[in-house]
Formats: C-alpha cells, sequence, structure tokens
C-alpha cells in the first residue's frame, strides 16, 4: 500500500514542500504516481526517507546522502552500522559536553570565577568543583565553609597561583623531610605542619589545630585525598598525618 505525500509528511515530522524538493533533486523519488500525476510512496520510499533523516539528523548535507545512499556497495545493514558508529561518537561528544556545562555549573556554585583557560592554568586536570556537592552535603551548615565561598570567589587568577605555588612548596619540603629521615613528630615536620594550618587559615578559613587534626584523619581515612597525597610520594599521606596530629597535640597543649 502507498501513501500520499501528505500523509508521508506527517508521519516524517516533515514539510511537504521538503518532499517535494527531496523529489527535485532526486534525493527521494517517490516510486508511483496516480493516473493524476499525485506523488505515492511505497515502503521502500519510507525505508530510503528514514535513512535520509537519520543522515540529516547526524549533519550531513543532502548531497552527501545522495552519494552515500546510491553507492552500490552498501545495503541497509551497511547503513545501520554506520548509523550506529555516527551515534556512539555523537553519544560520546554529548556526553563531554553534559561534563563540561556540569563543571561549569559547580564553579559557578563554588564561585571559582576563574576563565576556562585560567582553570586549566591553575589547576591542571584537577577540577576541585567534582567534590563540591560532597563537601556541601558534609561541610554546608559551618562557619567555616561559609568564609572559604566568601573568600574564594574573590580570587583572581594572581592569587590561585599564588595558594597553589604555596601549597606545592609546602608538599615539597614535606617530601624532602620524609625522603631524609626526619620523624614526624619531631620539631622540624612539625613546624612544616604548622605552616600547613597556616596556609588553609590564610587562604580559605581560619583552621584551628582541632579543625587540623580532623583534617590529617581525613588525609588518611579518604581514599582520594591519600591518593592526590602519594602522588607526590609514597607514604606522604600518613607522615603529613601524623605530622599534623603531633602539631596539633603541641598546639592545644601550649
Amino acid at each position: 500500500m502507498s501513501l500520499t505525500v501528505g500523509r508521508v509528511a506527517r508521519l516524517a515530522g516533515v514539510t511537504v514542500r521538503t518532499l517535494h524538493h527531496y523529489d527535485e533533486i532526486g534525493l527521494l523519488s517517490p516510486s508511483e504516481r496516480t493516473q493524476a500525476g499525485y506523488r505515492r510512496y511505497t515502503d521502500a520510499d519510507l525505508e530510503r526517507l528514514q535513512q535520509v533523516l537519520f543522515y540529516r539528523e547526524l549533519g550531513f548535507g543532502l548531497e552527501e546522502i545522495t552519494a552515500i545512499l546510491d553507492d552500490p556497495g552498501s545495503d541497509e545493514m551497511t547503513h545501520l552500522r554506520r548509523q550506529r558508529e555516527l551515534l556512539m561518537a555523537r553519544a560520546d561528544r554529548l556526553r563531554d559536553m553534559v561534563a563540561a556545562v556540569e563543571v561549569a555549573m559547580e564553579a559557578r556554585t563554588m564561585n571559582i570565577t576563574l576563565t576556562p583557560e585560567e582553570r586549566f592554568e591553575v589547576f591542571g586536570g584537577f577540577r576541585p568543583e567534582r567534590y563540591e556537592a560532597e563537601a556541601q552535603r558534609r561541610w554546608g551548615g559551618t562557619r567555616e565553609y561559609a568564609e572559604s565561598r566568601r573568600r574564594v570567589a574573590s580570587y583572581t587568577k594572581d592569587d590561585w597561583l599564588r595558594l597553589r605555588d604555596e601549597a606545592a612548596l609546602i608538599t615539597e619540603e614535606l617530601v624532602a623531610a620524609m625522603k631524609a629521615g626526619l620523624p614526624a613528630g619531631g620539631e622540624a615536620v612539625m613546624e612544616l605542619a604548622e605552616r600547613h594550618r597556616e596556609h588553609i587559615s590564610r587562604w580559605f578559613y581560619e583552621c584551628t589545630p582541632a579543625i587540623h587534626r580532623c583534617l590529617g584523619e581525613l588525609y588518611v581515612g579518604d581514599a582520594r585525598f591519600t591518593e592526590t597525597l602519594e602522588s607526590a610520594a609514597s607514604g606522604l599521606a600518613a607522615y603529613l598525618s601524623e605530622a599534623i596530629e603531633a602539631n596539633a597535640d603541641r598546639r592545644e597543649g601550649a
């Protein structure tokens, strides 16, 4: 049973004018005509139209689609395999776009106002906003959380670079002390732990010895923090945690 051009247009969600244009350029010509000259589309025509609409959705031009569909070496399975590959690639791109939008949304939530280029320069592949939802859930009601958000909202790229470099220097000195065999509870390493605490207080929120002690426990209790510290040197997470503990005992006992 064949269908009229109007019926096909409604089924396919296109205009009659579009179907007429496809016929004029030889992309999709109806196989039948009535005695009065009206177009009638067969099942085979509808299958070809479906292929046309698939390729159009994927961004192909009409000339490209004509060449693809008229290729004598292609059959229905060839088209389906090609379309599946194209759709999978498009899905990957869309997932990447969704992820990029989510990162941007989370960055806005954190009040990080750097441009994409500046963010890459400061953070590299690390995305602090990925942990924002968890941070808000765990500490969102605290004064320290509110203070941290207030401060970072005003930071420029240069501020972030100074923050990053200062943190990197402390990490380098901790690694050097650990490799030199200095005890984590010794005076020199406790001073590094104190610098670590002061760094947090200077850039984010007032980090008391008690809060710092909790952070030290987090460094060895949360695999993500441990992995970050261990990327600098194996054993650093436990070493820093022990130094923080010793420094907190010293500060609280002072």
